[in-house]
């Protein structure tokens, strides 16, 4: 169904002083384990990893979930406020941001509200499914701090009209602009009411929305929003913070897997159970799938080329299709005995972003008995499965750059 016009709305964002930024702004929550939060935040007092990941500042032994966390993190919130680090535009507006890696700007979208509306209805389209722990986590953390601090990644399908209004913002002067992780953020505002009005517009003759990242946020802003309808809440709790980036700017990295076991099968027993399902070859070095249908295996000291038999691969069947399922429904299943995802243990999901030599030092440190590598699912499929009202596997995609958390904040009052 689609949303009348507008469906974005312009806001006064909660952001750091622009000379403070570079000590403020960091990696997204979801990306780093406490360890390396912990490691990432020592000696930055200001870090925003101390409201994201207040767990940080707590003992080693606390659980992440503990309400002791989320009192922290407003706790951090408020010190930071009232230190002047963080500053709210008073004037709704819209944002551009742009994230360049190295020479190239690999992306430029808008920073803007959405009501959850269009989440509930199935404007904003999703493909991946939800956890009810993650969720509610998201839900303390934004009760805690009554603001959105890690906003929703979403793709808009082509557009010429957006993309050359924001790109139109993005000519000026930046009110903030931060290297992270080697990834330039920089972000513009606009407050010209020709260019809100014609930004609302062109948004308004899209067909839908694309989750591209932050399914839990947006579950979360749905259910706060349900929970505080009719008890006399600002109107700002009916939406939630987004960035929106044309599809065809978005770049999607492999999301691969490690498992810890072999089920009983010695690595030659299990190279001989992947027969039945794939061509195995040897390979003189490491290499990343060169195309859908085929996995890279790591085995302790050696890789290995799998291509799906052609018969095995299924046909209009755009979930079953994937790389992801096909080797959940031909390998992990089958012959691992991994059925489920989401709770095994037996299985780990490795961002694309750390490389094939991550895979290797997984395996090879014992860890791990073995690892694959797959071929990135492509921005096109992912959009075709959401308008199927179909869902992906778990941890599909890897989008990568990733958003900062800190660089633009929505506060619900």
């Amino acid at each position: 169904m689609k949303e009348p016009t507008p469906i974005i709305r312009p806001f006064g964002g909660l952001r750091p002083l622009p000379e403070r930024a570079p000590e403020i702004v960091a990696p997204p929550y979801d990306v780093l384990s406490v360890e390396e939060a912990r490691d990432l935040a020592k000696g930055k007092p200001n870090s925003f990893l101390h409201i994201s990941r207040a767990e940080i500042d707590l003992p080693p032994d606390i659980h992440p979930y503990a309400p002791e966390v989320y009192h922290k993190s407003a706790q951090n919130f408020r010190r930071m406020m009232a230190g002047g680090l963080l500053i709210r535009d008073k004037i709704p507006c819209y944002y551009a941001y742009r994230m360049r890696k190295g020479l190239r700007a690999t992306q430029i979208g808008l920073v803007a509200v959405l009501p959850v509306s269009a989440y509930d209805n199935g404007y904003i389209r999703q493909h991946e499914q939800t956890r009810l722990d993650k969720v509610n986590d998201r839900i303390r953390q934004i009760e805690a701090l009554n603001t959105q601090t890690s906003p929703v990644l979403l793709a808009h399908p082509d557009n010429d009209d957006a993309e050359c209004l924001v790109s139109l913002i993005a000519s000026g002067d930046p009110i903030t602009d931060v290297i992270n992780d080697g990834v330039r953020h920089t972000l513009w505002q606009t407050i010209d009411p020709e260019i809100i009005t014609r930004l609302n517009t062109a948004f308004g003759t899209m067909s839908a929305l694309y989750i591209a990242d932050g399914h839990h946020r947006l579950a979360a802003a749905s259910r706060i929003a349900a929970a505080r309808r009719g008890h006399g809440a600002p109107p700002s709790s009916e939406y939630f913070l987004a960035v929106i980036f044309p599809a065809n700017q978005m770049r999607i990295m492999d999301y691969n897997r490690v498992v810890c076991g072999l089920n009983g099968l010695s690595p030659d027993g299990f190279l001989k159970a992947l027969e039945t399902c794939c061509a195995v070859e040897k390979m003189p070095k490491a290499a990343s799938p060169e195309k859908a249908g085929i996995f890279s295996l790591y085995l302790p000291g050696r890789w290995y080329r799998l291509a799906v038999h052609p018969g095995r691969i299924p046909v209009n069947d755009p979930v079953r299709g994937l790389d992801v399922s096909m080797l959940s429904d031909l390998i992990l299943a089958p012959i691992l005995g991994i059925t489920d995802m989401r709770r095994d243990r037996r299985i780990d999901f490795v961002g694309g972003v750390r490389g094939l030599k991550e895979l290797e030092n997984r395996v090879d440190s014992g860890e791990m008995a073995a690892a694959f590598a797959l071929y990135p699912t492509s921005i096109s499929t992912l959009m075709s499965v959401a308008d199927a009202g179909e869902i992906m596997p778990p941890k599909s995609t890897w989008f990568e750059p990733k958003l900062v958390d800190g660089l633009v904040s929505h506060v619900m009052d």
